[in-house]
């Protein structure tokens, strides 16, 4: 029987299993990572990897996937553009940037990626992608040409998240941005997860155990990391004994 990612990770949303998720961004894969993935306790990698970035001017994706496969843990494509794809993968989260007025993030460039998606075995996520603002602008924010919902304002977000479960999309991100300075909050967490029913990831500018577990706690199914892995790929032992997932 085929794995099925997305009824995986429900299932560990049903058993209020911890998800932790490193997003590997290929334009910043080197081959200490690499080393440090392969080489480490394999007890302390996450229960999940996110691969994709907001540029990805390398041609490394499919490399960079097929790495990450042979450490047996789900790898999820999470594209930037419709370009970022492989059948490597197992899954894709088919990304709408709800959060935003752009038509060419919320449907341009999932036309463009729709074809090659549905001829390759990849396993297709509907995800509704929420930027959320968090201090100094971010990458993602000035490449997709939008403004993210103010951090203060949890109603504008949940509406959103409403909004894009009642068009069919059944996951769904808060995304403070790469490298965030304030990291999207526990209150806004609370009211998403209370709004919507799907799987909720949440990322950006999270840094340390203390705050990872207090996402989780606010009701966050999958907390993401990136930079801060990036930068220290020793937090990954330091979140697996204080987080045990």
């Amino acid at each position: 029987m085929q794995f099925n990612t997305e009824n995986w990770l429900l299932e560990r949303k049903k058993t209020k299993k911890k998800t932790l998720a490193v997003l590997v961004d290929p334009d910043k894969w080197t081959k200490e990572l690499n080393f440090f993935l392969r080489n480490g306790d394999k007890s302390h990698l996450p229960d999940i990897f996110l691969v994709g970035g907001s540029l990805l001017s390398t041609n490394f994706l499919e490399k960079v996937v097929a790495q990450l496969k042979e450490l047996g843990k789900p790898v999820i494509l999470f594209p930037g553009n419709s370009l970022q794809i492989t059948d490597k993968a197992d899954a894709i989260l088919f990304m709408s940037l709800i959060s935003g007025r752009n038509p060419e993030f919320l449907i341009g460039q999932q036309i463009h990626a729709a074809h090659r998606v549905k001829e390759s075995n990849l396993e297709a996520i509907p995800l509704g992608y929420i930027l959320i603002e968090s201090g100094a602008p971010t990458s993602v924010q000035y490449m997709s040409n939008t403004q993210p919902i103010p951090a203060a304002k949890n109603d504008i977000a949940m509406s959103t998240a409403m909004a894009g479960e009642l068009l069919g999309m059944r996951a769904f991100y808060l995304e403070a941005g790469s490298g965030a300075d304030s990291p999207v909050s526990d209150e806004m967490i609370c009211g998403v997860r209370k709004s919507v029913e799907g799987l909720l990831f949440v990322g950006g500018g999270l840094r340390d155990a203390a705050v990872i577990k207090s996402k989780f706690k606010a009701g966050a199914d999958i907390v993401v990391i990136g930079t801060a892995f990036e930068n220290n790929p020793n937090l990954l032992k330091e979140l697996s004994e204080e987080l045990e997932y």
